[in-house]
């Protein structure tokens, strides 16, 4: 493990140290940092409500789940299919079994969802709630102020409020099609001039309610 905290429980196996030398390697600092941090705090709800899932499956899908926003993206579909993508490729090269790489894979692309991850397994749940712990709120009584402290020592935010939005409209950028992801949307509402979101009625009422291929 790149940095072991005190309280951690992160699993320390071959297959999640490769995972996080690999996120390390083609994510930019606040990104992986941001991972790191969600992997972590993924690990600590399950654990705080005592929740049955496997910690290597949750580990390696938190680590590897914004591979979409590396170097590595091809930038040809949404940014989390393609993230998950990549991952199972890492995962199928390291030998992991084909159901935790669905596992994994599913949690990827379900990670910018709200609702959809708690009807799935543990896992997929846990890695989005991890994920959306580093973006907005901890959950009470999750950890004490020292080692909530403790882990931005270990994995400091280093603006990634400003980092993500600017990664997010790159790939915009890049191919607009990048857009279909709600996230990159957000982005470009804030950070891109003109730009306007898909809307899905507005394109209904502009069909004129005609029968398909009219």
């Amino acid at each position: 493990m790149a940095t072991q905290l005190k309280f951690s429980n992160l699993p320390d196996s071959e297959l999640c140290v490769a995972a996080i030398d690999y996120a390390r390697n083609v994510s930019e600092p606040p990104l992986f940092h941001h991972v790191m941090r969600s992997a972590v705090f993924a690990d600590a709800i399950g654990r705080q409500r005592k929740m049955k899932f496997d910690p290597e499956v949750l580990c390696v899908a938190a680590v590897l789940h914004d591979l979409g926003l590396t170097r590595l993206a091809a930038v040809q579909a949404r940014f989390e299919l393609e993230g998950a993508d990549a991952a199972k490729e890492f995962l199928v090269k390291r030998g992991m079994t084909e159901g935790d790489i669905e596992i994994v894979w599913e949690a990827i692309a379900l990670h910018t969802t709200a609702e959809i991850p708690s009807r799935r397994s543990p896992e997929v749940a846990l890695c989005q709630m991890g994920i959306a712990t580093d973006l907005f709120a901890l959950p009470p009584g999750l950890m004490t102020p020292e080692q909530l402290d403790e882990v931005f020592e270990a994995y400091p935010w280093l603006s990634l409020d400003d980092a993500l939005p600017s990664i997010l409209v790159d790939l915009f950028r890049k191919n607009p099609k990048a857009a279909s992801s709600n996230a990159v949307a957000n982005a470009c509402e804030l950070h891109v001039p003109d730009f306007k979101k898909f809307n899905f009625c507005e394109h209904i009422v502009r069909k004129q309610h005609k029968p398909w291929g009219a």
